[in-house]
């Protein structure tokens, strides 16, 4: 046994030596992930432009020229086809118009104002002797009508409804002054 101590407390002492050496580098670290920059965010596109088109019955949000957002099963004025020229003639109007103001307390679950009735309208009206009208607003559904649900048909008085869903989102992406388009 005497001579395998000799050995064992050779081995020892090697490994003891080894182990009291100089340090060893450790390879660098890679970079945690806080430290790495993160690639900006896309930057959101601002609505800058409304298309509606009668025909197709669809509202087209536009930003940068491009298409961001379509809505379908858009409701009218009760006679839908045409251009608005008179008060009370129930047609949606179509031309070039601006989306000047929100109504929140709007009898149809919100509302944005359509700029209705322009130069031309007013004074194609007068030339009849009659009033363009006004008053026109993208809406949603009459309140107190049931949830989710919509008024059959084309309906309104020279609007455009929307379901309420609708016209919330619509609501929270069109700044006032967005000018809009309705085109037969």
């Amino acid at each position: 046994m005497t001579g395998k101590i000799p050995v064992i407390m050779a081995l020892s002492l090697a490994l003891a030596a080894c182990a009291s050496g100089p340090p060893v580098p450790l390879p660098p670290r890679a970079p945690s992930i806080a430290t790495v920059p993160a690639p900006p965010a896309p930057r959101p596109v601002r609505v800058d432009f409304v298309l509606v088109d009668k025909s197709d019955r669809t509202l087209t949000l536009y930003g940068e020229g491009l298409a961001l957002r379509t809505y379908g099963g858009l409701q009218f004025g009760d006679a839908p086809m045409g251009h608005k020229r008179f008060e009370g003639d129930e047609r949606t109007p179509e031309g070039r118009y601006v989306l000047d103001y929100r109504n929140p307390q709007s009898s149809y679950h919100l509302s944005l104002h359509i700029s209705y009735p322009n130069e031309a309208d007013r004074a194609f009206a007068a030339r009849s002797g009659r009033s363009p009208g006004g008053l026109i607003f993208i809406h949603g559904q009459p309140n107190g009508w049931p949830d989710g649900e919509r008024v059959p048909g084309d309906w309104t008085d020279g609007c455009i409804a929307l379901s309420n869903a609708q016209i919330e989102e619509l609501w929270t992406l069109v700044a006032d002054g967005t000018p809009i388009e309705i085109r037969p």
